[in-house]
């Protein structure tokens, strides 16, 4: 799983690649709880590079998501490939998360800067 950062309009996008699974979560989770712990409040996740995503994908974003909003953050998701965001509609989380096509949608989502 490859994990990279950037920052767009005071946004942190954090684009993921390769299959978020039981393998690859510990990973995934670490690196995001290291970015919330800098004080970062306003995150899209880009799954535009995830092929799969398992029950330990879907917990570590769930468990982020909890994270992000408990800290008075928000959380998008961005570019969903078919399967993926299949199990996010069998799971019906695509209910529960905010999911747009393209990083630059979701940054606009967020509006202007704070």
């Amino acid at each position: 799983m490859d994990v990279s950062v950037r920052e767009d309009r005071e946004v942190t996008v954090v684009a993921l690649a390769g299959e978020l699974d039981a393998a690859s979560s510990p990973l995934v989770s670490e690196s995001l709880e290291k970015l919330l712990a800098t004080g970062r409040q306003r995150f899209v996740i880009d799954l535009v590079g995830v092929s799969v995503v398992d029950s330990s994908g879907l917990s570590t974003l769930v468990r982020f998501f909890k994270r992000v909003r408990s800290g008075g953050g928000r959380l998008r998701l961005v570019g969903l490939q078919r399967p993926v965001r299949r199990v996010f509609e069998l799971t019906r989380l695509d209910r529960a998360f905010d999911i747009d096509g393209a990083v630059a949608e979701a940054v606009r989502a967020f509006g202007g800067a704070g």
